[in-house]
């Protein structure tokens, strides 16, 4: 599958496909009027989504400043997970901050989230600290990964 995926800056039109997305992974998703503040009033903000038959299926949220990125939120269709879709989401941010001389990326995961821990040390990311109780919904703490290109 990995390779009929099209990876591409994300529209304002994708914006109801996303919230799908980030309701069907987060317990705490971001809404419409997030994702519209963020295409239109948040100069910091970039976003990819990955496609695949014309429907997004996975996106990817970042914020660039000066030469930081902060991932935001990164999130694949339920059905679709384990195929590569989050790594090539990961791929295009990373490559969309070499093209802007970014020298960080950091990012937050969830402590139990062994999986996304695992694609972020293959990518580069090394473990920074722990951030206690940072998700709202349960408490969990989030653990704090970073990457810095050469």
């Amino acid at each position: 599958m990995s390779k009929d995926i099209l990876y591409r800056k994300m529209g304002i039109d994708d914006i109801p496909a996303v919230v799908a997305i980030e309701v069907e992974s987060f317990a705490t998703p971001w809404t419409e009027e997030v994702f519209q503040h963020e295409m239109t009033g948040n100069d910091y903000a970039h976003y990819v989504v990955a496609v695949h038959d014309g429907e997004v299926i996975g996106h990817c949220g970042m914020w660039i400043v000066l030469d930081e990125c902060h991932i935001t939120n990164v999130a694949v269709r339920l059905h679709l997970r384990g195929n590569g879709i989050g790594e090539g989401l990961m791929r295009e941010a990373i490559a969309l901050c070499k093209e802007m001389d970014v020298r960080l990326m950091t990012l937050e995961v969830r402590t139990t989230n062994d999986t996304a821990q695992n694609l972020y040390r293959k990518l580069g990311f090394q473990d920074g600290g722990i951030r206690k109780n940072y998700y709202a919904d349960d408490h969990e703490d989030a653990l704090v990964m970073w990457v810095e290109f050469k």
